[in-house]
């Protein structure tokens, strides 16, 4: 079982036991403004340079404490002074230490679209992260059936929220193709060993459909890493890690960005 196994056993259980009306709760998704259109900030910041996603992430499994209690608001902020193109926010409690209030803050801090980063595995949860205010929700191949990359795509699309299809390996490829939303980001990062493949990404991006937009995620660490997937085709980079625990956060997401030598 690798650490996503469990995880997503446990968001399952949740969703199991979750009674809330569903019809209610897709009315009010449908009912909210318009998101800020993720997927097209990411189309426009490549037009002139790598678009980052910056993410707040407060913890991690691999990791433990990242940014710890720290001000969502101010870091979104800075975030957002910096360049970054968007914002990714961890919304898991138990494993990543993040929240909905995160997200919340974050939006109101911001005027950037926002993922919800967290482990989707329900409509119930589509529905949630509208809600909440994301402008993207993010579906992991790995932890869903093509029936349910497919399905839940379809729900995004419905309530006018963007998805996120991360993959991970060649055989995800036709599933996230299939799901259609047109954004397929691809995480370098080994499920069960937590090692960052850098060459996971250059390999699989070569494979994907030439007009989607590409997202390479995990172990982005500098301009190297970003010119690199740059040169590979990709539109954007997420990066998580790296930048919130950086004394110079400004500055790496310049570099990441590719706007300094």
């Amino acid at each position: 079982m690798t650490y996503l196994d469990a995880i997503v056993s446990n968001h399952r259980a949740r969703a199991a036991a979750d009674d809330r009306p569903e019809g209610e709760l897709r009315e009010r998704a449908m009912a909210m403004p318009a998101t800020r259109g993720f997927a097209s900030s990411l189309r426009r910041s490549a037009a002139n340079s790598m678009a980052v996603i910056a993410e707040i992430k407060r913890r991690s499994p691999s990791k433990g404490v990242l940014f710890g209690d720290g001000d969502a608001g101010a870091l979104a902020r800075e975030y957002e002074m910096a360049g970054a193109a968007c914002l990714s926010v961890l919304t898991d409690a138990d494993h990543f230490g993040g929240s909905a209030a995160d997200l919340e803050t974050a939006r109101r801090s911001t005027g950037l679209p926002l993922l919800r980063k967290d482990f989707t595995v329900s409509r119930r949860d589509v529905y949630d992260a509208r809600l909440m205010g994301a402008d993207c929700v993010l579906l992991i191949a790995a932890a869903l059936s093509t029936d349910e990359l497919v399905e839940f795509a379809t729900v995004a699309r419905d309530v006018g929220i963007d998805a996120l299809i991360e993959i991970h390996d060649e055989n995800e490829i036709a599933a996230a193709v299939r799901a259609d939303t047109g954004l397929i980001g691809v995480n370098q990062r080994d499920l069960v060993t937590f090692a960052v493949d850098h060459e996971r990404a250059v390999h699989l991006g070569s494979l994907l459909p030439r007009e989607v937009v590409r997202v390479a995620e995990s172990g982005v660490r500098g301009r190297d890493d970003s010119a690199r997937l740059r040169d590979a085709g990709y539109h954007a980079v997420l990066v998580g890690e790296s930048l919130v625990t950086s004394s110079r956060r400004r500055d790496l997401l310049a570099e990441l960005r590719l706007a300094v030598p």
